[in-house]
């Protein structure tokens, strides 16, 4: 007797088919799980049995092997224990082997029976809606399997209600199919009117987040590059309906779902400087997303960027590129998505007080070449924006809150510049102009544009990748105030933007 029960761990990468069989053969009393199961796995027999007798089931005293196809991919998690035990009563003739043909399912088994939750329910939902198949998960993963709209979930609270459900016993009803809300309350981020002063540091950020550039700040301690980055999310577009989809499956693979459900808002990911390069890259054990990864389509804020270890800062200029991140390990090869937009603030020295008269160090300026050398050419020529920001003066303090812009005013010229992206790029595959390839850009270019542009490359000596990166945030400009070409004032101030060697 064998049982097709179904199961995978994320959408179209690295996904995992199981086909799980079950023979009762004579022998020795015994349960076995086969197929290279981690210790999660293997420990499901006892759960599985403790789980049967409280049910009042008593398991066959013959040999049990349970054989997790193919035997050459690493098992591992908790979510085995559903589909096992489906299989377990399907050989003892408690379910039929008809109901189980069109099934995934997906659970952790607590020794009572009731259904335990489980990350990766959303991928595990996708997979079922575009097989056609019927998706059994636990009550508690309910909320965030519908959100893929599938009509054919079923959220039992334990497994009896599952054998009483394909008995005629007791039927369990579809989990209703939630309506995607991608709206967002920006007033939970706080307001830019927060902010005193840096109107040029405001400025830099606002194109930032109109065209998803990488920004890096320097400035001395208590001047607002914090609360600057965090701010951002109060000024960033609302999710379209997939990217909501595809960042929550992340999230729930990584077993950071709440029951909110569907996560709605952009992510604002802000590791500590003392994060290793598996923390920000992902791996570990289970080959799990990073930071970058639960970054993905929003931003990843590094605080006091030169303290973070090289290699882990280095890990970063393949996913800065290319927009995902590929984990490679003995036993699993995965890649996740990291499309992310990087916001990073830094001292100018060690110290923190590079050029602030009366308060630099004896060391300076080596000091600041010092500290700014920790951070690799490389890296900071796939930054976008550079951006100076200085002490506050009284001036500043004094201005009257009610003068300064709201994150909603400075959102909607945002949202403005990102739907005319959307539209230039509806066929490519992208949606902002950080994305893009720079190539098509230059078309956009006025003919003083491109002498300007020209002759301030041969003089500074830009790299290619800078050059476009330059076009790239000049378009953005020019997106802000709803015009296609790109002009002498937007040129000119994204070489401002452009750090200079």
């Amino acid at each position: 007797m064998q049982a097709n029960v179904k199961t995978v761990s994320f959408l179209g990468v690295s996904t995992i088919e199981i086909d799980v069989q079950l023979q009762m053969l004579n022998g020795l009393p015994s349960f076995t799980i086969v197929g290279l199961p981690d210790k999660t796995v293997a420990e499901s027999r006892e759960r599985i049995r403790a789980c049967l007798y409280s049910l009042g089931v008593a398991l066959p005293s013959k040999r049990i092997t349970v054989n997790l196809a193919p035997a050459d991919v690493q098992k591992e998690g908790s979510h085995y224990d559903l589909p096992i035990a489906l299989a377990l009563l399907t050989a003892m003739n408690i379910i039929n082997d008809e109901d189980m043909q069109n099934i995934v399912a997906v659970g952790e088994l607590s020794l009572n029976g009731n259904l335990a939750k489980v990350p990766g329910v959303l991928p595990a939902a996708i997979m079922a809606k575009s097989s056609h198949k019927i998706l059994i998960c636990p009550e508690a993963c309910a909320q965030e399997a519908s959100w893929i709209g599938h009509d054919s979930i079923l959220a039992p609270k334990n497994l009896l209600a599952i054998i009483n459900h394909f008995n005629g016993e007791q039927i369990l009803p579809m989990v209703e199919v939630k309506h995607v809300d991608t709206s967002v309350n920006g007033t939970k981020h706080g307001c830019f009117s927060d902010v005193k002063g840096q109107m040029v540091a405001k400025r830099a950020m606002e194109i930032a987040a109109a065209g998803a550039h990488n920004m890096l700040m320097l400035g001395p301690p208590g001047v607002g590059k914090s609360l600057l980055a965090s701010r951002i999310s109060s000024i960033l577009p609302p999710f379209t309906s997939e990217e909501a989809l595809e960042v929550t499956m992340i999230h729930s693979l990584a077993g950071q779902m709440t029951d909110v459900g569907l996560i709605t808002e952009r992510p604002y990911q802000a590791p500590h400087h003392s994060a290793s390069l598996v923390a920000l890259v992902g791996g570990g054990m289970h080959a799990k997303p990073g930071e970058i990864s639960l970054a993905h389509r929003g931003v990843l804020f590094l605080d006091e960027l030169p303290e973070f270890s090289r290699s882990a800062l280095e890990a970063l200029r393949q996913p800065l590129e290319t927009g995902n991140v590929t984990i490679a390990r003995a036993n699993s090869h995965i890649t996740y998505p990291a499309r992310i937009q990087l916001i990073a603030a830094m001292n100018p020295c060690r110290c923190g007080y590079l050029g602030v008269t009366g308060k630099e160090c004896n060391l300076a300026p080596k000091c600041g070449k010092d500290y700014l050398r920790k951070i690799s050419g490389p890296l900071l020529d796939r930054i976008d924006l550079f951006v100076d920001v200085p002490d506050v003066t009284i001036t500043d303090f004094t201005q009257d809150k009610e003068d300064i812009e709201t994150s909603d005013t400075i959102r909607r010229r945002v949202i403005g510049a990102r739907e005319i992206q959307l539209e230039r790029y509806k066929d490519e595959g992208f949606c902002t102009n950080a994305e893009a390839t720079g190539h098509e850009l230059e078309g956009h270019l006025t003919e003083k544009a491109k002498q300007i542009l020209y002759k301030c490359v041969d003089k500074a000596k830009i790299s290619a990748r800078g050059y476009y990166k330059v076009v790239k945030v000049s378009m953005t400009l020019s997106d802000m105030i709803g015009v296609d070409a790109i002009g002498e004032e937007q040129i000119s101030e994204a070489i401002g933007y452009r750090r200079m060697p």
